[in-house]
């Protein structure tokens, strides 16, 4: 305990010389008041369309409000709200060569009632072959904005129906046809669906710059999770709390909104996210992105999972997509002479960088990273009802946030700017 207590005297020594004393702004309490709230029973998991996250919505408002942090674009409310749109098959008919085939080869990604699709579309084809990625490949074509057919390999046959799961479309969404199959020269698809819209809201607020205010550095954490879920009680526990994922990371954001408000010398415009439905799609960060000519935004911090310890122990983070930009290096660099370090993510093999909230401005080219302790090839919590406030490290993750804070100093005062994600080498 002495040589914890000395570690965090040495943090503590190098955060005052930021200006405002972070250790009595970012305080265990705090965090702990915020964590706590946010991973409740009363919210019920935060699951999107329900009464648990509308109270998550209002209550991250409130904190915004309280430390007067400004809304987005003018607007009288910090929600972003945007319409999402909820598919449902009525028919499907499916003909491959002149033969019918049993619907469940072909799944249709799109939010037209009725949809004819054959050969002589306006479709690009494209295929995801043996030994790809498949859920990867396959979002590539669905977060496209190309009207596709898609031709999948038989050996991905056991997993193919689970595409059918994404049952929520953004609104830019265009068709793409899916069709278990080698590429033919003849086929015909006609699909019939009731599409219902329905409403999202990410929790958005900045803080204006100084001289740099068309600059923007981002703060984000996801603050749905996935409800209630009786089919999955464990002990009769039903409530998937999501404390760990990603309440962590939005106390995280919420904490550095407060610190950086009486911090009050950002050049540049410091934006404060909470975005809906990562879980179920990352609707909320893809809609967001929108928003922005990516080249204005210089930097993007995205929290996820930070409450518990990483492999390295206390007092240290990872970084998604480590060797993408010099970010690390400058957040490293920031970090000097304190006991807190970064490392490059130890669990490239899960592709990280890519599974979050940070992905798609990373795929603009935007030096946008994830931070988390999340230890992914061990973390016995992960979607569990499980993952409740009692399992985190709220004393490490306050540290957590504090060095976040220090770290990225130098890049929202102007001084540093990350190199940018190379995107001709983004899969």
């Amino acid at each position: 305990m002495r040589k914890l207590n000395v570690i965090i005297v040495g943090l503590l020594c190098a955060f005052t010389s930021i200006g405002q004393s972070i250790h009595k702004i970012i305080t265990v309490k705090e965090v702990e008041r915020i964590e706590r709230y946010l991973a409740s029973d009363e919210l019920a998991g935060r699951k999107p369309f329900t009464p648990g996250i509308e109270l998550a919505a209002k209550f991250i408002s409130e904190e915004f409000a309280k430390n007067k942090l400004k809304t987005w674009a003018d607007s009288k409310t910090y929600l972003q709200t945007f319409q999402v749109y909820k598919p449902s098959l009525k028919s499907i008919k499916a003909t491959l060569n002149g033969e019918v085939v049993d619907s469940k080869k072909v799944v249709l990604i799109g939010k037209e009632p009725k949809t004819t699709i054959d050969e002589h579309s306006a479709y690009a084809q494209a295929s995801i072959k043996k030994g790809e990625n498949f859920f990867q490949s396959a979002y590539k074509y669905i977060a496209g904005k190309t009207p596709s057919v898609v031709w999948v390999d038989q050996d991905f046959a056991a997993l193919f129906a689970r595409l059918s799961n994404r049952n929520v479309l953004r609104e830019s969404q265009v068709n793409v046809l899916f069709i278990l199959s080698e590429k033919l020269d003849s086929y015909q698809i006609e699909v019939e669906q009731d599409i219902t819209p329905l409403p999202l809201s990410n929790v958005v607020a900045l803080i204006p710059g100084k001289s740099l205010a068309n600059e923007y550095v981002i703060f984000s954490g996801h603050y749905d999770h996935l409800g209630i879920m009786p089919n999955r009680a464990v002990q009769g526990d039903s409530i998937y709390n999501g404390a760990n994922d990603d309440a962590a990371g939005t106390t995280g954001m919420m904490m550095l909104a407060k610190y950086f408000k009486k911090w009050n010398k950002n050049e540049r415009t410091l934006v404060f996210a909470a975005f809906t439905a990562e879980e179920s799609g990352g609707f909320g960060a893809s809609y967001f992105s929108e928003q922005f000519d990516p080249q204005s935004v210089k930097a993007m911090f995205n929290l996820e999972m930070i409450g518990t310890e990483s492999k390295w122990g206390k007092n240290s983070a990872y970084i998604t997509g480590f060797d993408k930009t010099d970010m690390g290096a400058i957040l490293q660099k920031n970090l000097a002479g304190t006991a807190f370090s970064f490392h490059p993510d130890p669990y490239p093999d899960q592709n990280l960088f890519y599974r979050s909230d940070n992905a798609t401005l990373a795929r603009l080219g935007v030096p946008a990273h994830t931070i988390s302790t999340s230890k992914m090839d061990s973390e016995p919590n992960y979607h569990k009802p499980s993952d409740q406030i009692e399992t985190l490290d709220l004393e490490n993750m306050t540290e957590i946030i504090k060095s976040i804070a220090l770290s990225a100093q130098s890049i929202i005062s102007g001084k540093d700017t990350p190199s940018r994600v190379d995107t001709s080498q983004l899969k």
